[in-house]
């Protein structure tokens, strides 16, 4: 028997979700301009999906929202949300139509995105709270969690370590100013040295994170999948790169 050609699997992205209040595509410009100044790395060809759920009564440009998407240095996957007329609209010309319910359904967090624009934001003003700090930090005994963090959960170490006696879940954020151990699965996303501590690392059992950031330079999980995924692994900065490596 000859080999097959190709195989078609699931699989599990991260997706930033843009959602649109207006139909205005002069003010989305403006706005994500505004946005991406603020970790031009961090969203540069991020690929991004449009929730349109609050135009569901507009004529929707979808070429001229690709062009604008496009001229952002993002990458427009599809649209979710909008009316029979609108995904069909979108879908003639040549965009993907996601599925859209409740933020509080798991599915929602696996097939339709784990990280929002407002997210994004937060961890954005994580990061860059070294900016406004004069003094040097003073860092205190680690916070350790003894539990799983489960979807939607935020875990932040101020000053000092975090260590996790658990798994990290999708959807999950742990946030530390110094390193980050998780003695289980890191998945969702993990910030380490989000004060600016450069020599600040992560560690972890299994690495399925969706992000990982380090003083502000982060490695998605399209990255993590072709070193070390599903492996015990560190992860540190150097020379303004992120450098995994595995756990002997």
């Amino acid at each position: 028997m000859s080999e097959q050609a190709i195989e078609l699997k699931g699989s599990l992205f991260t997706l930033s979700v843009l959602h649109l209040v207006q139909n205005d595509l002069h003010e989305l410009k403006s706005s994500l301009k505004a946005k991406i100044e603020q970790a031009p790395g961090f969203f540069f060809r991020a690929p991004v999906v449009v929730n349109i759920e609050k135009l569901a009564d507009e004529v929707i440009d979808f070429n001229a929202l690709r062009a604008v998407i496009v001229e952002m240095s993002l990458v427009l996957v599809g649209i979710c949300g909008g009316t029979t007329a609108q995904k069909q609209s979108a879908k003639d010309q040549g965009l993907a139509v996601l599925s859209h319910g409740k933020a509080s359904s798991p599915a929602i967090d696996k097939v339709e995105a784990q990280q929002s624009i407002e997210t994004v934001e937060r961890i954005v003003e994580v990061e860059k709270i070294v900016e406004k700090i004069i003094e040097k930090p003073v860092f205190e005994p680690a916070k350790e969690v003894r539990q799983n963090i489960r979807s939607g959960q935020q875990v932040y170490a101020k000053d000092t370590d975090l260590i996790i006696l658990g798994s990290v879940g999708h959807g999950a954020e742990v946030i530390a100013d110094g390193n980050i151990h998780v003695y289980g699965t890191l998945r969702g996303k993990a910030i380490a040295g989000a004060k600016g501590n450069k020599h600040a690392k992560i560690y972890c059992q299994n690495i399925q994170a969706d992000l990982v950031s380090i003083c502000g330079n982060y490695m998605m999980s399209e990255a993590l999948q072709a070193q070390l995924w599903d492996k015990p692994a560190s992860i540190e900065l150097s020379e303004e790169k992120l450098i995994i490596s595995e756990l002997n």
